[in-house]
């Protein structure tokens, strides 16, 4: 069921066309405030219920309203500061907006077509230089309204930001339930806001970090039978297919999908050390690309697939290396105090992310390829496992606060001021973030 969902999901939008401006398409973008003391401002903005088919315009406008809200970088106007109910079809009066703080404002209608299809549209109004800034609609079966609305939120969030989207993708956890001691964890997908949770897995099995393949609905895991070696699978989102990776003899973990999804990078425990090796996922040809008395692990390619970086206590303590994508060339890349584990490239290039251990607390934090410019985004008691937002603009992260509580999901910008809850049905860890649905391989 949840693979036939999906597939429905990934071909859903079958029509985009752009909007027609009512007024002059604007020229100049739309810019963040920067307060007093170099404090960043999100930007005031209006997102006016949208028009037509009963409450599921509403319903629409709500969810734009939420992602916005949750980006960080931008402030929705509650609707008692409105100054008119705008139409669709018509200007905005631009001097109330002004007057009511917005500085952009974003108007919409849904309707259904005769054959009963769902036509979405939207515009985007820069309340300052008076001009649309964009427009589109969209047509659909009607049960994918909720992606419709994610779909506008990451235009309106492109056009303003300049980043690239993030709203129309998915998260997959490991969702824990139970006493602690003895904790039921399954894998479950939902939409990036916490809608629509669905579980890939029944807890039969022990799973740990799920990773998503960065152009097609698949992701990979470490899945563990009790009295069996742990192993890495592969599951096939659009067609429930299940494939284990490779047949060694020992104990594979921390497994991650090369930049075209064809290979995968892991680690294999051998005796008392463990080391990185890659494997074809067509060919199951294998290529060892550490070779250690240590423990290797946590490898992530960098988006062009030339570099890999990882993790290895062969120095002593857990710190992060790089090396050439064939193994040659590894070199430390972490310095600073304390211990560096779970390295994930940033799909911009730009970035490394990483967990931090230092003084008894787990910290996130970014640096660049090189090692160089390491900035701390949040800290706390226990802090882990961060993944990227296909934008490159955010992390997800879980916290665990300790004692009989569990972890919870959380996302952080790059610049470590925006930081958010992600909602779950319970404790959640292990996340990792899809591509957008609409760039995904099918």
């Amino acid at each position: 069921m949840i693979t036939r969902l999906i597939s429905r999901l990934l071909i859903a939008l079958s029509i985009v066309v752009p909007m027609a401006a009512l007024a002059p398409a604007a020229h100049a973008q739309l810019s963040f405030r920067v307060g007093p003391g170099g404090q960043f401002q999100p930007m005031p903005i209006a997102i006016a219920d949208f028009s037509g088919e009963g409450d599921l315009g509403q319903r629409v406008s709500g969810i734009i309203t939420n992602n916005l809200q949750r980006s960080g970088y931008f402030a929705p106007l509650d609707k008692s500061r409105f100054p008119e109910r705008p139409s669709f079809d018509a200007a905005p009066r631009f001097d109330a907006w002004k007057m009511a703080g917005a500085q952009a404002l974003v108007t919409g209608r849904v309707t259904r077509d005769p054959s009963g299809r769902l036509r979405a549209e939207f515009r985007l109004w820069d309340i300052d230089s008076g001009q649309q800034l964009a427009g589109q609609q969209y047509v659909t079966d009607a049960n994918f309204w909720r992606r419709v609305g994610h779909i506008i939120s990451d235009a309106v969030y492109t056009k303003v930001t300049g980043f690239g989207g993030f709203f129309d993708t998915r998260i997959v956890f490991v969702e824990e339930s139970g006493p602690k001691e003895n904790r039921r964890k399954r894998l479950a997908i939902m939409d990036q806001d916490g809608a629509n949770v669905r579980y890939l897995t029944q807890g039969e099995n022990l799973v740990v970090t799920p990773r998503y393949s960065p152009v097609t609905q698949e992701i990979t895991y470490m899945s563990q039978t009790e009295g069996q070696q742990p192993r890495v699978q592969v599951i096939n989102l659009e067609t429930g297919a299940r494939q284990i990776v490779g047949n060694f003899p020992d104990m594979t973990s921390s497994p991650r999908f090369a930049p075209d999804g064809q290979r995968i990078v892991m680690s294999l425990q051998q005796g008392g050390n463990a080391n990185i090796y890659m494997m074809n996922l067509g060919s199951q040809a294998t290529t060892r690309l550490t070779s250690t008395g240590a423990i290797d692990t946590s490898p992530s390619f960098s988006p062009d697939g030339s570099q890999i970086v990882f993790e290895s206590d062969r120095g002593g303590r857990q710190q992060i290396y790089a090396m050439n994508a064939d193994g040659s060339n590894q070199r430390r890349i972490s310095f600073g105090d304390g211990s560096y584990s779970q390295p994930a490239w940033s799909p911009r290039g730009d970035y490394i992310a990483f967990t931090k251990q230092h003084s008894g607390g787990f910290a996130i934090g970014i640096m660049k390829p090189d090692g160089s410019g390491e900035r701390i985004l949040t800290e706390g008691f226990h802090n882990e496992s961060p993944v990227w937002a296909p934008n490159g603009q955010y992390i997800l992260f879980f916290r665990d606060p300790g004692g009989q509580s569990g972890g919870k999901l959380y996302m952080v910008d790059i610049t470590g001021r925006v930081e958010q809850p992600v909602p779950t049905p319970s404790f959640a860890s292990d996340p990792t973030w899809s591509p957008l649905l609409s760039e995904t391989r099918q």
